[in-house]
């Protein structure tokens, strides 16, 4: 059976009967009471069946108006409240927010971040996944992720935030590694990664120099954590290439050694990534406004 009405003409039949009148209804929809009126008719027409009794001050619903309400009406009290939470979704600070972001860079500086921007914004929940692995934003739907390298995706925007610098690191122990002199000689010993970055990019210090080393066999450990990774260099496992903020602490506590001090990481850029720039819900924003207001200073 084909039906002629549109999913607007139930939901008009359903405003008259909750207001008990073609004036009432016309006044809260913003038409006039003649278009509702005919709106109405044409329902009933459709349908075949008579569903209000008029006179001149209200109408009531027939028998079969009240069964056709009992069932049309659920379905507009849900679509209501769905357009109240989108609603909410775009003009009030509620909500929750689903963001990725790498472990290490969530324990140096993002969570502390994250709960100043939820004391700030107290009705805002966050689920955050943290992985060292880039997860696919889209398939679990993350509002906000946030990278540590050039973003691969096209599809989202990437704002920078900060830079992390690299060193070249061994273990105070690990005196046969010290006093190396060229570059090349990195093949030649072992090293610890810690993915996903598997090539490392380096630069000298004085002339600018670029060099380029991929660890081929001689990698004694590939972790996809920075903070093991650096618990493997000050083991005397291997050299490592860490962050200044992160070999720093061992230098001075005495654990690490700075080797090759004239060369260093080539500064990776950390980023906030989110799909689009227009049409965003209030939680996202507002917290995309926070971490731009509010970088990490580079380390």
């Amino acid at each position: 059976m084909k039906l002629n009405y549109s999913l607007d003409d139930m939901r008009l039949f359903w405003v008259v009967a909750q207001q008990g009148s073609f004036k009432l209804a016309a006044q809260h929809l913003g038409i006039p009471p003649s278009t509702l009126s005919r709106r109405i008719n044409l329902l009933e027409q459709s349908l075949g069946l008579r569903l209000l009794h008029r006179d001149a001050h209200r109408v009531n619903l027939t028998a079969t108006g009240q069964r056709y309400l009992e069932r049309c009406g659920p379905l507009f009290i849900e679509l209501n409240q769905v357009s109240g939470e989108l609603h909410a979704d775009k003009h009030q600070a509620v909500g929750k927010l689903r963001i990725s972001a790498p472990i290490n860079t969530t324990y140096r500086w993002l969570g502390e971040s994250l709960n100043a921007f939820q004391r700030h914004y107290p009705n805002i929940d966050i689920d955050l996944s943290l992985s060292n692995m880039n997860i696919d934003v889209s398939e679990n739907a993350i509002d906000i992720a946030f990278r540590v390298g050039e973003p691969k995706d096209p599809d989202w925007i990437a704002r920078p935030l900060t830079t992390i610098s690299f060193v070249l690191c061994a273990s105070t122990s690990a005196t046969q590694w010290h006093a190396l002199q060229a570059i090349e000689a990195l093949e030649q010993h072992p090293v610890i990664i810690a993915k996903p970055v598997k090539t490392w990019r380096l630069q000298h210090n004085i002339t600018g120099q670029d060099f380029e080393f991929e660890p081929r066999g001689n990698i004694k450990l590939a972790v996809d954590d920075m903070a093991i990774a650096s618990q493997a260099v000050v083991a005397g496992l291997g050299i490592g290439l860490l962050p200044i903020s992160m070999a720093s602490e061992q230098i001075q506590s005495g654990k690490l050694v700075q080797i090759l001090p004239e060369w260093q990481g080539i500064p990776r850029t950390a980023y906030l990534m989110y799909r689009d720039r227009d049409n965003l819900p209030l939680r996202v924003r507002l917290l995309i406004d926070f971490m731009l207001a509010n970088p990490p200073e580079a380390y």
